[in-house]
C-alpha cells in the first residue's frame, strides 16, 4: 500500500529543489530523518547510479526515482510535490512536479517489482496526480492517497 510507504512525515508539499540532484538530497533527508539507520551516502549513490542508467522522469510531470540500498529495511519512500517544477531531465524534457522516491532492501526484489507495477497502474490515474497537486499539507496528500487506495480496493 502506498499509504504505508508514504506516511505524512515522509511527504513534502512545496519542494524547494530546482534540479534532480537537489531533489534527491532534499527527499533523502526526509527519509533519513524518519529512519536514521539508513546510510544516507550509500542511498544517494544508489539513487544516482540507477538514474544514470535511464531517467526515472517517466510520465508527464512525474518521476519515480528508486534504488536498492543495503542499509534499508523493507521498503521506504518519500513523496515530494513541487509547485514550480524540478528540472529533472525527464523523458518529455519538461519539469517534474510530483516525485515518488523509493528505496528497497536488497532482499525485496519481488516486492520491488510489485510496487513498480502498482506505480505503473497509479500513474495512469491522472485524476489522482491532479488532486495531489492541489493539496496544501502532507496530511491532505496522505488522505488523497488513502482515498485512492480505498477506491481501488472497492473496484476488485
Amino acid at each position: 500500500m502506498f499509504s504505508d510507504i508514504f506516511p505524512p512525515e515522509n511527504i513534502i508539499v512545496g519542494l524547494e529543489s530546482e534540479d534532480k540532484d537537489e531533489v534527491f538530497e532534499e527527499m533523502l533527508e526526509v527519509i533519513v530523518s524518519a529512519q536514521p539507520y539508513i546510510n544516507r551516502s550509500e542511498a544517494l549513490t544508489a539513487l544516482k547510479e540507477r538514474e544514470n542508467k535511464m531517467t526515472t522522469g517517466i510520465m508527464p510531470g512525474i518521476a519515480v526515482p528508486h534504488a536498492i540500498s543495503p542499509s534499508v529495511n523493507g521498503v521506504v519512500g518519500a513523496l515530494g510535490i513541487s509547485f514550480t517544477g524540478v528540472d529533472y531531465d525527464a523523458m518529455d524534457n519538461k519539469p517534474v512536479h510530483i516525485v515518488f522516491m523509493l528505496l528497497f532492501a536488497p532482499k525485496e526484489t519481488q516486492r520491488h517489482l510489485q510496487i513498480m507495477k502498482q506505480f505503473a497502474d497509479l500513474l495512469h490515474h491522472q485524476e489522482l496526480c491532479k488532486a495531489l497537486m492541489q493539496k496544501k499539507s502532507p496530511q491532505e496528500v496522505y488522505d488523497a492517497i488513502r482515498s485512492y487506495e480505498e477506491a481501488m480496493e472497492s473496484d476488485y
